[in-house]
C-alpha cells in the first residue's frame, strides 16, 4: 500500500507527512517500564499505541525495527530490592516476566529489540565520557557526573518550556553540589548503604548511570544516532525526553529522533470526577486486576476506541461499554477467516486507511469496521465478513474464533463452565419437549442471571454466549 501517512510530532506541535530515513524501513525507539512492580493502564497504553503504530506501519508497506527498552537499575528498584531482601537481578527478572504474560494477554507482539539497561552500562559510560570532553558533563564535589544543561544550546524545545521558566518552578531552599539546579545526572557515585550489584566501575568512580542516559545510549547503539520515530507517554516528555535530546545531540553532533509521539494520559472516573491516574495518587490499576474481570481484548479495544493522543479514561462503565461493543463485532463476523491479503482500493478499507493514516485516528476506523457490521448483519454477505474481520486484524482485533470471545469466562464471572451450560441448554430443551415452559424459562433466567444469554434460531438450535 501506498502511504500518505501524517503524524503528529510533538517537537513541531502539527501533524506531518511522515517520510523515513531510509525508503521503506523505519526504525523506532519507545521508553519502556522501570520493572520494579506489575505494570498498570498507564503502561497497557503505551504498549497498545506503539504496537498499532508498528503494525500500521507494517500494513503500508514498511519494514520496522522496533526498540523498547526495560530499565532494571534505578532507585526504586534498589529500594524495592532491599525491602524484599532478595537480589536486584531476581526481582527485576520476576516483573519482566510479569510484564511479559500482560503483553501476550492484550495481544502486543514484542519488540523486535528489548534492551536491559543494565548489558548497556559500556555504552553509557562512553557517551558520558565524550560530553565530558566536550564540556558538557562535568563531575560535582560528591561524585556525580551532571550534564550541563545551560551550555547546551535549544534545551527546552520539545517541551516548549524556556530556561527562565524552568528556574523560576526551582523548588527553594533545595541543597545540591551542582553547577546549577537545572543540570541532571548522567552517573551516580555509589553510596556506602546500596548493595552490590547496583554497582559498577567507571572512569568516574564507582556508580551506576542515572535514569536518562539509559535510553540514549541503548537507542544509539541499536538504531544510530538519528532514526525515524521515538515514543512514550506524555508524561515523558519532561524531563526525561528533554534531557535525551541534549546528551544525545551533545555527544554525537547528530539529530537523535526525527519525529516524537506521545500517547495522552490514562484519567479515572470516580464518583462522577474524572482525575489523572498515577501511583502517587494511588489510584492506578495493574493491568491484572483489570484482566479479572475482563477480557484482554476487550480491554485492548477500549484503548484502542481513543484517538492515542486523547485522554482516556477508565471505568467499568467504559469497559462493559466496550465489550458489547466488541461482542457486536464478533457476532457479525461469526466464523469467517481471515484473508490473505487485503485489497485497499475497496470502498471500507479505503475509508479504514484515510483514518489511520491520519494520525492514527483509531475512533473513526473502528466506526468503519461498525459500519461493514451494520451491512455483514443486514445481507449474510459472508465475503465481507471475511474483510471484516481482515481488517480489524490490523488493530490486533477478532483474530479469535467468534466462539471463542463469546462463550470465554473471565475470572469467576458466573461461576459455570461450558459443561455446565451446555447441560442446562439440554435441560431447558428436555423442558420445552415436555411443555414444561415454566421450567424452561426458568433456566433461561438462571442462566442470564449467571451472564449467560441463550439465543434460539430457526430450527430448534440454541447458541449461547456470555455478557
Amino acid at each position: 500500500m501506498n502511504s500518505s501517512l501524517q503524524l503528529f510530532n510533538s517537537m513541531t506541535r502539527a501533524k506531518q507527512p511522515f517520510k523515513p530515513l531510509e525508503d521503506g524501513q523505519v526504525r523506532m525507539y519507545v521508553c519502556g517500564m522501570t520493572v520494579y512492580d506489575l505494570c498498570h493502564l498507564g503502561h497497557a497504553r503505551v504498549m497498545v499505541v506503539f504496537d498499532l503504530l508498528r503494525r500500521w506501519l507494517r500494513a503500508s508497506g514498511y519494514t520496522v525495527t522496533y526498540v523498547r527498552n526495560i530499565t532494571d537499575i534505578d532507585d526504586k528498584i534498589i529500594r524495592r530490592a532491599l525491602e524484599n531482601g532478595e537480589s536486584i537481578r531476581a526481582l527485576t527478572d520476576r516483573f519482566i516476566q510479569a510484564m511479559h504474560e500482560d503483553a501476550d494477554a492484550l495481544g502486543i507482539e514484542r519488540p523486535d529489540h528489548e534492551p536491559r539497561a543494565t548489558e548497556y552500562v559500556g555504552q553509557m559510560q562512553a557517551m558520558i565520557q565524550r560530553l565530558m570532553d566536550k564540556r558538557l558533563a562535568y563531575r560535582d564535589e560528591q561524585g556525580d557526573v551532571n550534564f550541563s544543561v545551560r551550555s547546551f544550546p535549544g534545551y527546552g524545545r520539545l517541551s516548549g518550556k524556556s530556561l527562565d521558566e524552568l528556574r523560576a518552578g526551582e523548588r527553594v531552599g533545595v541543597s545540591t553540589s551542582k553547577n546549577d539546579p537545572l543540570d541532571f545526572v548522567l552517573w551516580k557515585s555509589a553510596k556506602p548503604d546500596e548493595p552490590a550489584d547496583a554497582k559498577w566501575e567507571s572512569p568516574f568512580g564507582t556508580g551506576r548511570p542515572g535514569w536518562h542516559i539509559e535510553c540514549s545510549a541503548m537507542a544509539c547503539e541499536l538504531l544510530g544516532d538519528t532514526f525515524d520515530i521515538h515514543g512514550g507517554g506524555a508524561d515523558l516528555q519532561f524531563p526525561h525526553h528533554e534531557n535525551e535530546i541534549a546528551q544525545s545531540v551533545g555527544a554525537t553532533g547528530a539529530e537523535f529522533a526525527r519525529l516524537w509521539m506521545h500517547n495522552g494520559f490514562v484519567r479515572v472516573e470516580t464518583n462522577g470526577q474524572s482525575e489523572k491516574m498515577s501511583k502517587s495518587l494511588n489510584n492506578f490499576f495493574t493491568i491484572r486486576d483489570i484482566l479479572k474481570g475482563y477480557d484482554p481484548e476487550v480491554v485492548r479495544f477500549f484503548i484502542l476506541r481513543a484517538q492515542y493522543r486523547s485522554p482516556l479514561t477508565y471505568s467499568d462503565v467504559h469497559l462493559d461499554d466496550a465489550r458489547q461493543a466488541l461482542t457486536r463485532l464478533y457476532k457479525a463476523v461469526g466464523e469467517a477467516t481471515l484473508n490473505d491479503t487485503i485489497d485497499w482500493t475497496l470502498d471500507f478499507e479505503t475509508r479504514f486507511a484515510a483514518a489511520m493514516n491520519d494520525d492514527m485516528n483509531t475512533p473513526v476506523a473502528v466506526s468503519v469496521l461498525f459500519d461493514m457490521a451494520s451491512e455483514v448483519n443486514r445481507s449474510n454477505d459472508l465475503a465481507l465478513a471475511a474483510r471484516l474481520k481482515t481488517l480489524a486484524s490490523v488493530l490486533g482485533l477478532l483474530e479469535r474464533s467468534a466462539d471463542s470471545f463469546l462463550k470465554a469466562e473471565v475470572g469467576e464471572e458466573s461461576g459455570l463452565s461450558e459443561s455446565d451450560i451446555e447441560a442446562l441448554i439440554k435441560a431447558r430443551a428436555q423442558a420445552k419437549i415436555d411443555r414444561d415452559f415454566a421450567k424452561a424459562d426458568a433456566i433461561r433466567q438462571e442462566l442470564l442471571a449467571k451472564g449467560v444469554v441463550l439465543e434460539d434460531k430457526r430450527g430448534g438450535e440454541t447458541q449461547w454466549r456470555r455478557t
